[in-house]
């Protein structure tokens, strides 16, 4: 069910979300969080459809602020939606767009609307302000995501996370490497127990995700890391290859389709392992998984990504 709230205001939306729970339209009992999300009107839909999925696994609350293009300008007014049932997923969503006046106030908008008790995320699925703790949105959540890979330059977005970082923050482009991390650990927990000399990371070097990485690996193994292009390749997204010289050989994981990389080892048949290329969807619903600072995160981005690193362009 879709209902359009043109013109309304924040009282309005609130007493027809309670309307439509009496009349049976939506259940609030188990939402277990508010998700809200800055967006604008060229992204909103990818964005919703992103928390829907994720509401299977948290059930919730979302609150779209849609910042449409020169509306600071505009009549204040507040236009509004509200999707509950099929349309929503397993959480109930208020789309809002405001205009004038009312787009500035960001922080009134969504205080009205949000669950009691219950646990505030903030995920700005493009431009994200420079210090988001700092921000209107940021200072009413306990976890808020960005996006580096959005920004116009991903690197100089980095940095300002790094540097502007609070607990509590973290960013897709970490939660993108997930599943190299763990498989990552997986290879290196099996014998032999040498230590890992030299690190390649290969891939796109524009990407936020091939840096943090890299960082990470650093830090973690106290090796020296090299960050280039594949030779091979013209264009490449993301992270292609993992290669971690040992003693006995080096070990590499390398990207071979969309959904698989393969594992080479010193003395083993090579391995094809599923590490699929990571949705916003599921991003989304890793990092509603946890509510309290990513220590580890933490970590890379403020002390691991300034570490020495070669880069080979």
């Amino acid at each position: 069910m879709i209902v359009d709230l043109p013109n309304t205001t924040v009282s309005a939306i609130s007493k027809t979300l309670v309307r439509l729970r009496d009349e049976g339209g939506a259940v609030a009992l188990g939402r277990v969080l508010t998700l809200i999300i800055s967006t604008d009107p060229v992204a909103e839909e990818a964005a919703i459809d992103a928390a829907n999925a994720a509401s299977r696994e948290h059930p919730m609350r979302v609150i779209v602020l849609s910042r449409v293009p020169g509306a600071e300008s505009a009549q204040s007014r507040i236009d509004a939606q509200i999707r509950i049932g099929g349309d929503a997923g397993a959480s109930e969503v208020i789309l809002v767009r405001g205009r004038g006046e009312a787009a500035a106030e960001e922080e009134s908008i969504v205080t009205g609307l949000l669950l009691p008790d219950a646990p505030v995320v903030v995920w700005w699925s493009d431009d994200a302000p420079e210090v988001v703790a700092e921000s209107a949105l940021g200072r009413i959540a306990q976890r808020r995501i960005t996006d580096a890979a959005t920004r116009p330059d991903p690197g100089d977005a980095l940095a300002a996370l790094s540097m502007n970082h609070t607990p509590g923050d973290t960013d897709f482009a970490w939660t993108r490497v997930t599943l190299w991390r763990s498989q990552l650990a997986a290879v290196l927990d099996q014998p032999p127990y040498e230590p890992v000399e030299q690190v390649e990371v290969i891939g796109a070097l524009e990407s936020p995700s091939l840096a943090l990485l890299g960082a990470w690996l650093g830090l973690q193994l106290d090796a020296p890391v090299t960050l280039s292009r594949p030779a091979e390749e013209e264009r490449v997204e993301g992270i292609h290859t993992v290669r971690l010289h040992r003693a006995s050989g080096a070990i590499e994981l390398s990207r071979i389709s969309g959904q698989s990389i393969r594992l080479v080892q010193p003395g083993q048949p090579e391995h094809e392992i599923t590490i699929p290329r990571r949705t916003n969807r599921e991003c989304l619903a890793e990092e509603l998984r946890r509510l309290d600072p990513d220590e580890v995160y933490e970590a890379v981005i403020t002390r691991a990504l300034g570490l020495p690193r070669t880069v080979e362009g």
